[in-house]
């Protein structure tokens, strides 16, 4: 059975092959088309656009892959200012996070005078530890570390008096505590 459907097979493309190459015998009858015969191919088909079809194709490939590396660099360029932006972003909310928590220790000391500890804020998509120290009589110093994603930024802020308000002596952002 299966001889029977090679040799079908076989057949139609026998008759497919003769039906392509049917008109090229008539053009070559009717001396449209050129036949050579060359060393090195038995029999050579030329209508003199060969040549001009092979610039046509490399041109093409050589422009589609200039395009290729086009739109890679900006996909890459994309990617990068995307994670620039994610960084930039996630350094706002931890500072943000940071102000916040140290703003929290200030109103823990507000609430109880003698307040020195810890606590840590769960906020929006980060967290926020502080630490308020007794360094002597009324002055304190609160530490707020906070993270957002993989960005970690750093508060220090000293106080001089508690009562009857709140002296703040300084308030900066730290690499290391």
């Amino acid at each position: 059975m299966s001889m029977i459907i090679a040799k079908l097979f076989m057949g139609q493309l026998i008759y497919v092959t003769i039906r392509l190459f049917n008109p090229i015998r008539n053009y070559i009858k009717m001396g449209i088309i050129e036949y050579k015969k060359t060393s090195m191919f038995k029999n050579r088909i030329s209508n003199g656009a060969s040549k001009q079809g092979f610039i046509t194709l490399l041109s093409v490939l050589i422009v589609a892959a200039i395009s290729t590396m086009v739109a890679v660099s900006l996909l890459l360029l994309g990617l990068a200012s995307s994670r620039t932006s994610l960084a930039l972003e996630q350094s706002k909310q931890a500072q943000v996070l940071a102000d916040a928590c140290a703003e929290e220790a200030l109103q823990q000391i507000r609430d109880s005078t003698p307040f020195a500890g810890s606590a840590n804020l769960l906020l929006g998509q980060g967290s926020c530890d502080y630490t308020v120290t007794n360094t002597g009589g009324q002055n304190r110093t609160i530490t707020a570390i906070a993270t957002v994603g993989t960005i970690v930024r750093k508060l220090s802020i000293s106080l001089d008096a508690i009562n009857p308000s709140i002296n703040i002596t300084s308030w900066q952002e730290v690499a290391d505590l």
